[in-house]
């Protein structure tokens, strides 16, 4: 499984908002829900994240084995 909780820490240390990701980089809504439940994204999506925050990939995401 892949988990998107070292995104919100990234953005926190960046001073970047959700606000800031779909008013500003055009982050969609549906997207930033989809992060938050750790459900598929896209890879341009995770592109563009890193892009914007100006971070790795690890800084994003993390696997987890499947139970």
């Amino acid at each position: 499984m892949i988990k998107y909780d070292r995104l919100w820490v990234t953005m926190k240390e960046r001073g970047i908002t959700q606000y800031d990701l779909y008013t500003h980089y055009s982050i969609s809504r549906s997207q930033l829900n989809r992060l938050k439940h750790n459900q598929n994204v896209e890879v341009d999506t995770i592109n563009k994240l890193c892009s914007i925050l100006q971070c790795k990939v690890e800084d994003i995401m993390e696997h987890f084995p499947d139970e």
